[in-house]
């Protein structure tokens, strides 16, 4: 596929996908590709690969004699990052994050315990500068910097546990967090406690105090959510 071919495949991609899950193209309706490829100004290579995509998401599915049919919201791949950025440009964001975030502080505090009896000292050395970066970055309205330590450091938590399911959940919540910060659903500079209580984790799991790791990850998502509370009730 040329440079070109591979732009246009994005922007049809982004096209339906946001308006597949914003309800624009509800379940059961059918998409007509030929007329989609002629109204977007694609060929209708590119919208077949666009389509092929949206069903390895399992946003819709192709039928002989039916066309290509969105599946019920119940049976799309919510955990694809890309399904995530969208639903978080939607009107449904509210409920998206909280969900979200919600399947955040199911995972992360016990992943950051695991971190401490497992992180190796590149791993502890590496998060304890990404919370340092935190600090640094908290203040002035620097969201945009604030946001490459955020997501690093939860990456390196959910790495350090040394579970290779949780490892694979780091793109998830890498766009929990992108989404929060460029929708606005964050305050102007993140709450000083929070950013504390990043520091204090790399602590604990430095020191190897996985009781320590697990209850404070938990009070940084629990304050997730009551940070969602205040700004999406």
């Amino acid at each position: 596929m040329t440079a070109a071919a591979r732009g246009q495949h994005a922007r049809v991609l982004d096209i339906l996908g946001l308006a597949i899950t914003a309800g624009e193209h509800p379940p059961g309706s059918v998409l007509r590709t030929d007329e989609l490829a002629e109204s977007l100004g694609v060929s209708r290579p590119v919208m077949r690969e666009a389509v092929r995509v949206l069903e390895s998401m399992r946003l819709v599915e192709s039928r002989r004699r039916v066309g290509v049919t969105v599946r019920p919201a119940a049976e799309w791949n919510v955990y694809d990052p890309q399904v995530i950025r969208w639903r978080l440009a939607g009107s449904d964001r509210p409920r998206q994050l909280r969900s979200l975030t919600v399947l955040r502080s199911a995972v992360e505090p016990v992943a950051a315990g695991l971190a401490a009896r497992n992180a190796t000292p590149e791993q502890c050395a590496e998060l304890t500068e990404r919370a340092l970066g935190m600090v640094a970055t908290s203040r002035g309205g620097r969201l945009e910097e604030y946001l490459v330590h955020d997501v690093a450091f939860h990456r390196i938590v959910l790495n350090a546990s040394a579970n290779e399911m949780f490892a694979q959940l780091g793109d998830l919540v890498a766009e929990v967090l992108a989404g929060r910060t460029h929708h606005r659903v964050m305050f102007d500079d993140p709450a000083p406690a929070a950013v504390t209580l990043h520091v204090r984790v790399a602590e604990a799991v430095r020191e190897g105090d996985a009781v320590r790791a697990e209850r404070l990850t938990r009070e940084i998502t629990v304050g997730a959510l009551r940070e969602l509370d205040i700004l999406t009730p």
